[in-house]
């Protein structure tokens, strides 16, 4: 039985007196009661536990003092309602109980056990040594930039630190959180590391931003709970000969948060209850993207966006990379006025085509920049202006982005170098390449050097933060959105998304790709994605661009390679081509009629046939809290067979996709293979039945299978019980906003599938400007049921022309088209026999 909080405070009060009486049989901590929660007190030290939700514990500590807030802004102040759950006293333990957990506390060492409901362990803190803390110095950096150099580094150029003086600030804690994992237990998360770990237990892991890491302290467990933990300072997960815990190098108080689901989408809710929900990318973001380092003019702008057109080949952005600014000026928000005449007449180009323009912007400042926002003390050193600073990201967004960026016709931003700064990105560095413990500490130093030890990690989070509120108090009529490559909780409400970074093109490293992503992902952040191609292609003296094909394009091997990324990357919450040494457009890889062409331009229809699914994913995504790509966990988590698959992932609830990280065809240099099997082994996880998604042809669930791999394709597989929506092959993403559908049906269980359909951007469907209908499929009847449209928005088609096609084998297959039954579907309920 659970009571009132009324009640519960008389209960603990009189548990407080027990314990207090308690301690004299060996109980260390006094009880005391909190807002939703409890206090345990000891000789200065304390330790808050607090219901947030019945599902949701905010566990803090400090060794000494008061609590004190971390200052990350990763959680969005608010008051959280009042929790039912009641308080039991035995000795040396108190037992808090709420609906879904009981939380089992240790008067004499403060750890803590959670169980579920039904009193199955899902965590236990170390019962002897739950947190180790000691005490550090903050220091304040005093930089002169006027002193420094100018180094020209692999990530543009780069302000040196010129630092005159440190002077001690403060102090903060080192500590240790520890925890005991259970046998079999597997975790997932911490960001994407490119490491190659799925599963990570038995590993460890450094936690700060860099080009090639986007950190985020969130663990999922098997067990069904997630842990948050709110620090800004670099961090170090271990699960290894040296125990099970989590360092954080500097910060006020242990803050981190215990959420229960058990299923990964229920823990991902809380997790955005806590920090932020997910902003709706527009729809132009689900199409294709085409970048590279770099388009050099306007010309070549409008000529590659132009050629896109006049070939028919699908493309809804284009993206205009660094050095658009005056030689010299690295990072102004400027575009040069001989390589770029008349930008605003460029992007008009974009526009009058139905495309929309991305460009790079960067925290450095320059020329006036540097010199007005240093007037105002809005620069923290090398040349970065000052991110935590409200007014300074104002006059950041106010005087340059806006004025010589947005007011031009900018539709999306891609806020490169976000860390801000990092040690080894130069080949000064290639001594400790293979040093992740003597990367970590340098790259650490630096950073705290500029933004001090407490915030380490939290610099992009506040970056992005002003970019997004102050466009929104420009320009409501464009969504905002934000590509960039450092990452933290709380910055998906932003309207963020980011890549893996300047990756290089190898097939070792593709394979890490893709666990890194899941692992990003699987954290609650859903919007990752890659430089198809990789962005370093050949191999050069820098420790990280140590690519395979010095030919480029030129090299069926490098061919194939970007074909693969392409396929892959199709599934991901972005599909966008980028990178240097080579230019990444389609022709660049051949014509129609030759097969690689052919192939990526497959995988690009397949994108835009798939957008009424793909949009609905992301509607669910922010108003379901859903995750687009996913971990086999989210939907698998009782199979642990897929606990450490690296190379398998879900689209959405119905496709599981295989990417193929072998070649098959050519290895480097045009050298062609022998005796290499087109095919690729596969696991299709229990529970479920299968339909190849190229041919119809079903499988039982719980099997490893070979399936084949041609160089025009990698394995997909639907799972039976689902109902996906396509529309037709188009160039952009609005195009034809009236075109037949095809509803394909995939029997062998029921199925449901919620379309949801808004204006593409603005911001009118927060106003409840959008509309949703149901498909609904009974297997037993072979009946589906279109369920009677709600909602509504300007613009919104009404009826639409839908064929529904049962899948079978060699029928509702692949990207063609196929024939079943047509229907007008008029917003109204209507049922179809098949």
């Amino acid at each position: 039985m659970f009571f009132k909080n009324a009640f519960c405070i008389t209960i603990l009060l009189i548990a407080g007196q027990l314990l207090s009486y308690g301690q004299k049989t060996g109980a260390i901590y006094a009880v005391s009661k909190q807002y939703n929660g409890i206090l345990l007190n000891d000789r200065g030290s304390k330790l808050n536990i607090q219901f947030i939700k019945p599902a949701v514990v905010r566990v803090r500590f400090v060794p000494e003092g008061n609590f004190k807030d971390n200052g990350t802004d990763v959680c969005i102040p608010q008051k959280y309602k009042p929790v039912n759950f009641t308080v039991q006293q035995h000795v040396g333990l108190v037992v808090l109980q709420s609906a879904s957990l009981k939380l089992v506390i240790s008067t004499k060492t403060g750890s803590i056990q959670y169980f579920n409901h039904s009193g199955k362990l899902l965590l236990a803190e170390n019962p002897d040594h739950p947190r180790i803390t000691e005490k550090v110095t903050l220091n304040k950096t005093i930089f002169n930039d006027a002193g420094s150099k100018v180094e020209k580094t692999a990530n543009g150029d780069q302000a040196t630190a010129n630092i005159t003086n440190k002077e001690a600030v403060g102090t903060a804690c080192k500590a240790r959180q520890q925890f005991t994992w259970q046998p079999g237990e597997a975790l997932y998360g911490l960001g994407s590391h490119q490491e190659n770990y799925m599963n990570l237990r038995g590993t460890m892991q450094y936690l700060y931003e860099y080009n090639l890491k986007k950190s985020i302290p969130v663990l999922m467990s098997t067990k069904g709970y997630g842990l948050l933990f709110d620090a800004g300072s670099a961090m170090v997960f271990h699960d290894d000969t040296l125990g099970s815990f989590m360092d954080m190098l500097a910060i006020n108080q242990v803050d981190y948060y215990f959420m229960y689901g058990p299923e990964f989408d229920q823990i991902v809710h809380h997790f955005r209850n806590l920090t932020g929900k997910v902003e709706l990318s527009p729809k132009y973001m689900f199409g294709y993207i085409q970048s590279k380092e770099r388009y050099t003019n306007q010309h070549e702008v409008d000529s590659v966006f132009n050629r896109f057109r006049s070939s028919h080949i699908p493309l809804d952005v284009i993206v205009q990379d660094w050095l658009y600014w005056k030689d010299g000026l690295w990072g102004y928000k400027k575009f040069d006025e001989k390589k770029y005449p008349d930008p605003a007449k460029m992007i008009d180009n974009v526009h009058s085509q139905n495309g929309h323009f991305m460009m790079s912007i960067w925290p450095q400042v320059a020329l006036n920049e540097e010199k007005e926002m240093g007037e105002k003390g809005f620069i923290l050193g090398r040349k970065m202006y000052d991110a935590y600073n409200p007014a300074a990201r104002k006059m950041y967004w106010d005087d340059y982005v806006n004025k010589n960026l947005f007011s031009k016709g900018v539709d999306a931003w891609w806020p490169d170098s976000s860390e801000p700064v990092e040690f080894d990105w130069n080949r000064g560095a290639n001594n400790i390449a293979n040093d992740p413990a003597a990367r970590f500490e340098k790259n650490v130093k630096v950073m705290a050097d500029l933004l001090g030890a407490q915030r380490v990690n939290t610099y992009s989070l506040h970056h992005i933060m002003g970019i997004y509120e102050n466009q929104r108090k420009t320009n409501s009529k464009k969504r905002v959105v934000i590509l960039t490559r450092a990452s933290y909780p709380g910055q998906q409400r932003y309207g963020a998304m980011v890549w893996n970074g300047d990756t290089k093109a190898t097939w070792n490293d593709f394979k890490s790709w893709i666990p890194g992503g899941l692992n990003y992902m699987v954290t609650g952040s859903p919007y990752w994605t890659i430089d198809a191609g990789a962005f370093f292609v050949r191999s050069k003296a820098e420790w990280f661009s140590k690519g395979d094909f010095e030919k480029g394009t030129a090299d069926s091997g490098y061919r194939e390679f970007y074909v693969r990324n392409i396929q892959y990357a199709g599934w991901l919450p972005v599909l966008r081509s980028h990178g240097t040494d080579f230019a990444r457009e389609p022709w660049q890889f051949g014509k129609a009629g030759e097969v690689f062409y052919d192939a990526i331009i497959k995988q690009i229809d397949l994108r835009y046939r798939l957008l009424p699914y793909t949009y609905s994913l992301a509607g669910m995504v922010t108003n379901q809290d859903y995750t687009m790509t996913r971990s086999l966990l989210f939907d698998f988590r009782n199979d642990p067979k897929v606990y450490d698959i690296k190379d398998e992932f879900m689209f959405g609830n119905s496709f599981l996709v295989c990417p193929v990280t072998d070649p098959m065809y050519y290895a480097p240099g045009n050298k062609q293979l022998q005796g290499v099997e087109k095919t690729r082994s596969l696991y299709l996880p229990y529970g479920v039945k299968w339909f190849d998604f190229w041919t119809g042809k079903q499988y039982d669930g719980g099997q490893t299978i070979v399936a084949d791999a041609p160089i025009d394709h990698i394995p997909v597989f639907v799972k039976a019980g689902s109902i996906v929506p396509m529309g037709p092959v188009i160039e952009y993403s609005s195009q034809q906003p009236d075109a037949p559908w095809e509803i394909r049906l995939y029997p062998g269980s029921n199925a449901k599938f919620t379309v949801y359909e808004d204006e593409g951007d603005n911001y009118n469907y927060q106003k409840g400007k959008w509309a949703s209908f149901n498909l609904s499929w009974d297997d037993k009847k072979h009946t589906l049921t279109i369920g009677e449209r709600k909602g509504a928005f300007d613009g919104m088609v009404k009826k639409r022309t839908l064929n529904i096609v049962l899948v079978k084998a060699g029928a509702g297959t692949g990207v063609t088209e196929s024939e079943g039954k047509k229907i007008e579907y008029n917003s109204h309920q209507t049922i179809v026999k098949l």
